[in-house]
């Protein structure tokens, strides 16, 4: 299965904070034949070590990428049978008219989130943005029909399946972060092409979009010498920000600040320097909204560092991303892991 394929298959699956245990299975399975072992937590992490060669001071290297999805959730059934809402995670809600969902009860119901048409709405109205209070999901049924399928705190999706666009590029919902989950399945076949000495364990997370909260649980039972984590960063966009976007063509993107350890970020980059990939540099100058955050203050502390996928359009159903930026970080993370040897704690710790 390559890139494309995985992507569109974890797009396909529900998956939304709270709620990961279908999308978890995917994973799993395709974990299974790169891994040595593939285990999955109470809370729906998932867990593949990867481990070469032997050693008494060799590293634990914990890779993390979340699986979870921003999604919406169901708090009433109106007696005409239109079904009242709210999110779980960063949903704008401005995106939300016009949009096509589904809502996962007793059985799989396709909705759509309507809106009163510009005809009907007073001059001062057609001006703002319709609050999630006042929309609702139309199923087609009747308030009766609907309660029978639907309960209260039913999850709700989107629909937008994976699409491609030209050249590399392809659009959908749940890149954030699907994209870095499959890095890291291309970090696993990298690595098996190259000679490393480390135990390394690539962790899908869950619960990311509403606290970091996976990452949490992961980092702790792991306690890794050395944190990476893998997300989304925004790619550059018409309108946006010059100084906080990034090109879709030109690799991953490797932050600085911080939350990230100084010594292991140039390491990262001296890696790209020397197999010639392409790299951009983030500034985070507070604590990141990534699984690093979690990662860097388990326990004792963890040595941690972030790589971003550029990504369009973020925390919408169109996110759009570069494919070739997802095969230049695995390839940079496979070199990066076969570059840690024996003596990697002398010029880590201080």
């Amino acid at each position: 299965m390559d890139i494309k394929d995985f992507i569109t298959e974890l797009v396909a699956v529900p998956g939304v904070s709270g709620y990961e245990e279908r999308i978890a299975r995917i994973i799993s399975k395709a974990f299974n034949p790169y891994c040595q072992e593939v285990k999955t937590d109470a809370f729906f992490n998932v867990y593949g070590r990867k481990t070469d060669g032997q050693g008494e001071n060799i590293p634990k290297v914990m890779l993390a990428a979340h699986m979870d999805e921003i999604g919406l959730m169901v708090t009433d059934i109106d007696e005409s049978g239109f079904i009242r809402f709210t999110n779980i995670g960063g949903v704008d809600p401005r995106i939300l008219p016009g949009q096509e969902v589904e809502i996962h009860g007793k059985e799989k119901l396709f909705g759509v989130i309507g809106a009163k048409p510009p005809h009907l709405q007073g001059m001062e109205d057609a001006k703002k943005a319709i609050k999630m209070q006042d929309m609702a999901i139309d199923v087609g049924l009747s308030a009766e029909r609907a309660r029978e399928l639907i309960k209260i705190g039913d999850i709700i999706t989107f629909v937008s399946p994976l699409v491609e666009l030209k050249g590399s590029m392809v659009s959908g919902k749940s890149l954030d972060d699907r994209a870095g989950v499959a890095t890291l399945l291309a970090t696993m076949k990298e690595l098996d092409k190259l000679r490393f000495c480390a135990d390394v364990y690539f962790v899908a997370t869950v619960q990311e979009e509403v606290g970091v909260r996976g990452a949490v649980i992961s980092a702790y039972r792991l306690n890794p010498d050395i944190g990476i984590a893998i997300d989304v960063t925004h790619g550059d966009m018409p309108d946006a920000p010059r100084d906080e976007t990034f090109a879709m063509n030109k690799g991953p993107v490797i932050a600085v600040g911080p939350n990230m350890h100084p010594r292991l970020t140039q390491k990262l980059m001296d890696t790209a320097k020397e197999y010639g990939i392409d790299y951009m540099v983030e500034v985070e100058p507070g604590p990141t909204g990534t699984d690093a955050r979690a990662i860097q203050i388990s326990r004792y502390g963890v040595p941690t560092v972030l790589i971003g996928i550029p990504l369009r359009y973020m925390h919408t159903t169109v996110e759009t991303l570069n494919l070739d930026n997802i095969k230049q970080a695995a390839r940079l993370l496979a070199r990066f892991i076969a570059s840690l040897k024996e003596d990697w704690n002398e010029w880590l710790n201080y």
